[in-house]
């Protein structure tokens, strides 16, 4: 039996809800019995993904891009009319791409800004649009890597936007510390989502060899062998966002099958 986290009737918002982590996630809060409010920009699946929670939690969707601030506030705006609080946020949207300092590409410092916009100044845009309506007692939690713990080539946006996130989430911590709110972040190793294989299709084009040598060269850098799941990332993240979890703020918790330790 799964263990309960005591979050019935608690509000969630979670955003990136359609990706890979994200569903994993939305199917975790929604077993707890919480009001799930779901965000990402590909409407077809979340509704689907709505659909196939509705058992289980009070869902309701929103098509948001959390780059605009009208549509944030507008976003806020609904949530304080629905439901007036937010327990838990949940900052998981964001992308990720190579991005070579030697690019010769005419737009390779615009998706340097689009990477960091959508992976540091999305939280920044929701969090503060969100803080009015958070009570005494919420939780934060931030997406980041173990990327934002080390460094890798070609892929420097990235890197520098999750060493943000982790940097963010520890400033945050003290700001809101006042006030009751826990902010913490998650650092994930090699997760079997699209967006990481499409990463590690990238890795092995520029070594010169096959994707499958590649897997196999980093997951020999772990302490336990294989690739994680979506779903072995839902437990820290119920954890973080349960009373449980009081003592812990300002936290980048590694889960990488103990290929980062710190």
């Amino acid at each position: 039996m799964k263990p309960s986290y005591a979050l019935q009737g608690k509000t969630v918002v979670l955003t990136g809800a359609a990706g890979g982590i994200g569903q994993a996630l939305a199917h975790a809060y929604a077993k707890q019995g919480v009001r799930l409010l779901l965000l990402d920009r590909a409407a077809l699946a979340l509704q689907a993904l709505a659909e196939s929670l509705a058992a289980h939690a009070e869902v309701t969707t929103a098509v948001c891009d959390l780059g605009d601030d009208a549509q944030v506030a507008a976003l806020a705006a609904r949530l304080q009319s629905r439901w007036g609080r937010v327990d838990v946020l949940v900052n998981n949207a964001g992308v990720e791409y190579p991005t070579p300092i030697d690019s010769p590409a005419p737009d390779a410092m615009a998706r340097w800004a689009s990477l960091l916009d959508n992976n540091v100044l999305s939280m920044v845009r929701l969090t503060r649009a969100l803080l009015p309506l958070m009570p005494a007692g919420a939780s934060v939690i931030n997406q980041s890597s173990i990327w934002g713990k080390t460094g890798v080539a070609d892929f420097s946006a990235y890197v520098a936007s999750k060493h943000a996130v982790i940097g963010l989430t520890r400033s945050l911590a003290f700001e809101l510390g006042g006030r009751g709110i826990r902010v913490n972040a998650v650092c994930p190793g090699w997760i079997r989502t699209e967006a990481a294989m499409r990463s590690l299709a990238s890795m092995a084009q520029q070594q010169g060899c096959s994707e499958a040598e590649v897997e196999r060269d980093l997951l020999a850098q772990q302490a336990l062998p294989g690739m994680l799941s979506p779903d072995d990332l839902a437990g820290i993240f119920l954890f973080l966002a349960s009373a449980d979890a009081t003592a812990l703020t300002g936290q980048a918790i590694v889960v990488s099958n103990g290929e980062v330790m710190s």
